[in-house]
């Protein structure tokens, strides 16, 4: 057995207390007496569990009536759950390999077995239908089974809860924020006329993970992504092979993570003669963006504050179809969004202190585009920006 003193937990074993007791709340609300929570940073928010291991089928069990969730791993995973959780190694249930990529047997059912052990076979069970992690397969595993169970969809149960960050994951977005602005520079030294962009996408990769003197990195949970001249028309290109040339537009969205924290920030470059499209451009973003940072306060609605961009916007004759911000915080590949809120027209979601957004109000026209975001939270007057990065177009 692993003391609890000697597991590598980013957090004391009270506030993944705190943070399970708001997720049983969450369920009465709903009638779920089971959960089965797939998704990694739902797993990590409530039991600390880190590992790569979201390839294969994985969840926590959370029982209403229950002190500590259940791990169900594979068994190769299942010391990395005794490692980095704060769970009884009796909670940590790992099953054999023949469960891995099987035509015959499904992780789920062996969940399914679990669950009938412990008595909840008949008990209303949510899933997480929509994440990531969860296939059609596992939910009709599941369900087949257990047939005297009640199935629910408790997707985005847990993302809800996560929503309001405690002062610690605050301190640890901080802390990202310091590694994302090391990125920053590094993109800012390392793109020139003539590297090739997979080099610079090197360098800026690398700083992310050395982070700060104080600070290492971590990977995060979107690759940087760093799309040049053309490539900027659209928002999830990244680099390429091909050297920068004289006059293209680069876009860097980064992220600095720490221990699964994330902080988002982009800018726009521009190398040489850039186009004057893309410099009045960028005037309408920064000017659009530190407007609708000035306004927010606790209390708005999300679409309040979108409401305030467009209008920014609107000047210069720019409309923007897409949302401009989301929660951020924990998460893993592929996304490092919480898919709860959106700032953006009918979202009634209000601003609560120690919310944490990524405003990213990029404009993309047919050849080009302009990207300049900020990470925030919202405090109890109006908002903290995570980073301290010159908020403007970049020209070399």
């Amino acid at each position: 057995m692993v003391n609890i003193e000697n597991r590598w937990l980013n957090f004391q074993v009270d506030e993944y207390q705190q943070r399970l007791s708001k997720v049983k709340e969450s369920m009465a609300r709903k009638g779920i007496e089971v959960l089965v929570v797939t998704d990694p940073a739902n797993m990590n928010y409530l039991t600390g569990f880190d590992g790569w291991s979201f390839y294969v089928h994985q969840c926590i069990i959370v029982v209403d009536s229950e002190p500590q969730p259940i791990w169900v791993g594979r068994g190769q995973d299942g010391n990395a759950a005794k490692l980095t959780t704060w769970l009884d190694e009796k909670n940590v249930k790992a099953y054999t390999d023949d469960y891995v990529h099987s035509l015959i047997k499904h992780p789920m059912e062996f969940v399914a077995d679990i669950i009938k052990e412990r008595g909840f076979g008949n008990k209303v069970i949510g899933t997480e239908k929509d994440a990531y992690y969860y296939t059609a397969k596992c939910q009709e595993r599941l369900e087949s089974s257990l047939p005297n169970a009640k199935f629910m969809d408790g997707n985005n149960l847990v993302n809800w809860v996560r929503l309001i960050k405690s002062d610690n994951e605050v301190e640890f977005i901080r802390r990202a924020g310091k590694i994302v602005e090391k990125g920053m520079e590094a993109a800012y030294e390392s793109i020139n006329i003539g590297v090739r962009q997979c080099d610079a996408a090197a360098k800026v990769s690398a700083a992310l993970i050395s982070g700060t003197k104080e600070y290492g990195g971590d990977y995060a949970s979107i690759i940087p992504l760093m799309p040049a001249g053309v490539r900027t028309s659209t928002p999830h290109l990244s680099w390429t092979d091909e050297k920068y040339k004289d006059g293209d537009t680069v876009i860097l969205e980064l992220a600095g993570n720490y221990k699964r924290y994330h902080c988002p920030l982009s800018r726009t470059l521009i190398l040489g003669n850039a186009p004057e499209r893309v410099k009045d451009l960028a005037k309408v973003v920064v000017e659009g963006l530190t407007t609708t940072l000035d306004s927010i306060k606790p209390g708005m609605t999300c679409e309040e504050l979108e409401r305030v961009w467009a209008k920014s916007i609107a000047k210069s004759g720019f409309i923007k179809d897409s949302r401009i911000g989301y929660p951020t915080g924990l998460n893993y590949p592929p996304d490092w969004g919480e898919h709860t809120a959106s700032i953006r027209p009918g979202d009634k979601t209000i601003l609560k202190p120690n919310m944490v957004f990524h405003m990213i109000p990029g404009i993309w026209l047919d050849d080009c585009g302009v990207d300049t975001s900020e990470s925030f939270r919202v405090t109890e007057n109006g908002c903290e920006t995570f980073t301290n990065y010159p908020r403007r177009l970049l020209v070399k």
